[in-house]
């Protein structure tokens, strides 16, 4: 198997363990930076910005940019996968895992498998 199979199936096995774990309110994401976890609330906001890196989405909760205490962020290249969830997620519970990494300052989620989105 290549290296890179590997690392999805990390990638998967850790998503996994960290959607049985307790859930992460977004207000304390950024205190669980480095770790892989689940992060529940509602989106306050959600936009596609075509003109950023190819094209970003980004997924804001708490309240809206440029004042989201966490966002999910999805990268040009995996955009298909999710559709268009800047039209659907805005107002709704949602939970998002994966590795929380900080970004000027902010804690954010990179998402590249639809299962790492769930509603709520």
């Amino acid at each position: 198997m290549r290296a890179s199979g590997l690392w999805a199936i990390a990638a998967l096995a850790g998503w996994a363990a960290a959607a049985q774990a307790e859930p992460i309110s977004p207000d304390d994401a950024a205190k669980h930076a480095g770790e892989t976890a689940t992060i529940c609330g509602l989106v306050a906001g959600a936009k596609y910005a075509a003109q950023i890196n190819g094209g970003l989405t980004f997924i804001d909760f708490g309240k809206p940019y440029p004042n989201a205490s966490f966002t999910a962020v999805i990268f040009a290249a995996d955009r298909t996968k999710f559709g268009t969830p800047e039209k659907g997620l805005a107002g709704k519970q949602v939970c998002v895992t994966g590795r929380i990494e900080m970004f000027r300052g902010k804690p954010q989620i990179v998402l590249s498998d639809p299962k790492q989105l769930v509603e709520k």
